[in-house]
């Protein structure tokens, strides 16, 4: 059984990088086109994954309308409803409304698959959220000041809902005993397509673009921010439950600020790193108990 340290790691740490690696992508293409191209690669990355280990990517047809409502949900209206809503608020108070996760998988873990919510856990996930909004106070508090800060509110927390649906669709379709890999194959490829007909309604080019940047990043994105992330993230949320697996999007934020800070420039405030450490110490508290004994 692999550690639950390294499936919860794995995520974290690639998507803390993410941020930084999808600005190449952003540089020359149009956000649904390089969206499109990602998940696109990354659906025949995870067929590739399936044919060598044997798995067949056949799914009976009558589940397939679930894999594409999940898929549009998860890889699709999601990622749209992140830039959508970075155009008119701060990326930090995005990463905020993501961190709001840690509550809304909680609760549908403990209804939906019957994972205790305890108080332990509870009081560590709202301490994360605190030290993530401190991070990102001086962006919050200047999203008042946008006239058009309650639409990119509505876009992020859209955002929040997609991937919080998608991943409790996913869970309950392994449940029927669907393979892990050909199951994200098919809704990758199904949230391409998704971006690939939103494009077309809407007119964006879906044109690739030409640099060595943007292809290596492309190729980043698929096979590690899409590809390992998302196996390793699901593979943590069947082990510990989904609330737990959600510990991510705290601590993901303070990774990508460390990115920021060594690659963009980016300067932190004394409020930063007090804000860092209680999202590291909450993590850390809230899954010691249960890592020590399945590690």
């Amino acid at each position: 059984m692999q550690s639950p340290r390294w499936l919860f790691w794995t995520p974290t740490l690639i998507w803390g990088s993410t941020w930084h690696v999808i600005l190449y992508q952003l540089a020359e293409t149009p956000v649904l086109s390089a969206v499109a191209w990602r998940f696109a690669l990354a659906a025949l990355l995870l067929a590739l994954v399936a044919w060598h280990r044997r798995q067949s990517l056949h799914i009976p047809w009558r589940l397939h309308g679930w894999l594409v409502l999940t898929g549009s949900l998860q890889y699709g209206l999601n990622y749209v409803g992140v830039y959508q809503a970075e155009h008119y608020i701060p990326s930090g108070l995005v990463a905020v409304l993501f961190s709001l996760m840690v509550f809304i998988n909680a609760l549908t873990g403990a209804a939906l698959f019957g994972r205790p919510l305890t108080l332990r856990f509870a009081a560590c996930a709202v301490v994360g959220v605190v030290g993530v909004v401190a991070i990102f106070w001086p962006e919050i508090s200047a999203a008042g000041a946008r006239p058009q800060a309650g639409l990119g509110l509505a876009w992020g927390l859209l955002a929040v809902a997609c991937a919080c649906i998608g991943n409790v669709m996913t869970l309950k379709l392994t449940a029927r005993g669907l393979d892990l890999v050909p199951l994200l194959a098919w809704c990758m490829g199904y949230g391409a397509l998704t971006l690939v007909l939103v494009a077309g309604i809407s007119g964006t080019s879906l044109a690739a673009g030409h640099s060595w940047a943007w292809w290596l990043s492309l190729l980043y994105l698929s096979a590690l921010g899409s590809v390992l992330a998302f196996l390793a993230y699901f593979r943590l949320s069947q082990l510990l439950g989904p609330g737990r697996a959600a510990l991510t999007s705290v601590v993901t934020p303070v990774i990508a600020l460390a990115v920021s800070a060594a690659l963009e420039g980016w300067r932190p405030q004394a409020l930063s790193y007090v804000g860092g450490l209680l999202c590291l110490g909450s993590v850390w508290w809230a899954t010691r108990p249960v890592l020590a004994k399945l590690s």
